[in-house]
């Protein structure tokens, strides 16, 4: 089908997603379109077993996905009020799990839509905004916390400390002493972030990879800096003339990585703002929520109501 061949360019990882939706829709073009606008979603969640679809809520398209317990999860922007963005790229994601049977089991797994009340505690997410990968490794620690997840992630997959807060799993050190081989870890932790980052095809992504290296607080560069004023106090406990020099030269560094972050503290919202402009035409845009292409009284995604 079209929409998944779009979807799995490698034609080995279609065999490893779970089954399309059993419906009519599947075979249209509007509905392929709309599949397609939400693969970054769909994809990662159908490579761990969960079967998705695409359903209009109650004004902006959702992605429900089901569970193994009969429940399931609904994905979407915020549906009041409407927004103007187009389908798959909102301002914010909420992700809330459902129970037909069990109400109490019902639950927000995440939360990063923007608040319209300045004065209303927003959760911590809400720095994400549209982020999808984050959303999706939230959802995917918390389906596995519940034992709702058919597939279990590979070895490699990042294990997040919180799902608000998602972090690379932590190497252990690697064996430097002597001539035996050396394994740069930690070089190689920043190296999978930037092979995610080449892979991204979303500015609201690419930011938030931006941002696990530029956040003022728990960022990369802030850790960096704070690493070589650790490496600088180490220098220092020598007491000799050179760990003292020592000491500065590092002392230096931290400044430096900590100047730059300065410097660079826009970066993650102009990244974000590079999405591209909506449209205001039709062209090329899935229909509402109707079995055909859209009319006069057809809400089409990315406008207002």
């Amino acid at each position: 089908m079209a929409a998944d061949q779009e979807n799995t360019p490698e034609a080995r990882r279609a065999a490893a997603l779970a089954p399309l939706p059993d419906h009519r829709n599947v075979d249209t073009p509007w509905w392929q379109e709309l599949w397609r606008r939400h693969a970054h979603i769909t994809t990662p969640l159908r490579e761990r077993g969960l079967e998705c679809d695409i359903e209009f809520g109650l004004s902006a398209y959702i992605v429900r996905v089901s569970l193994p317990d009969v429940s399931h999860l609904i994905i979407g922007p915020p549906q009041e009020p409407p927004s103007d963005r187009p389908p798959g790229n909102p301002e914010g994601w909420i992700a809330t799990r459902e129970h037909p049977d069990n109400p109490s089991l019902s639950e927000v797994l995440y939360d990063s839509a923007p608040s319209d009340d300045p004065g209303a505690p927003q959760r911590p997410e809400a720095r994400h905004g549209g982020s999808a990968q984050l959303l999706i490794e939230a959802i995917n620690h918390r389906l596995d916390q519940l034992g709702l997840l058919p597939t279990p992630s590979s070895p490699t997959a990042r294990t997040p400390v919180s799902a608000a807060e998602p972090a690379l799993r932590t190497p252990e050190p690697a064996d430097v002493s002597g001539n035996a081989d050396r394994t740069f870890v930690y070089g190689d932790v920043l190296l999978a972030l930037t092979d995610r980052l080449n892979a991204t095809e979303s500015p609201a992504d690419a930011a938030a990879l931006l941002h696990q290296i530029l956040d003022p607080t728990s960022g990369l560069l802030e850790r960096l800096g704070e690493f070589f004023e650790a490496a600088a106090e180490k220098a220092k406990e020598s007491e000799q003339d050179d760990g003292f020099d020592l000491h500065y030269d590092l002392q230096d560094a931290a400044a430096t990585l900590r100047s730059l972050g300065e410097d660079l503290h826009t970066a993650v919202d102009r990244m974000r703002a590079l999405a591209p402009a909506r449209r205001t035409t039709r062209a090329g845009l899935p229909p509402g929520p109707s079995q055909g292409p859209p009319t006069a009284t057809t809400p089409v995604p990315g406008r207002t109501r």
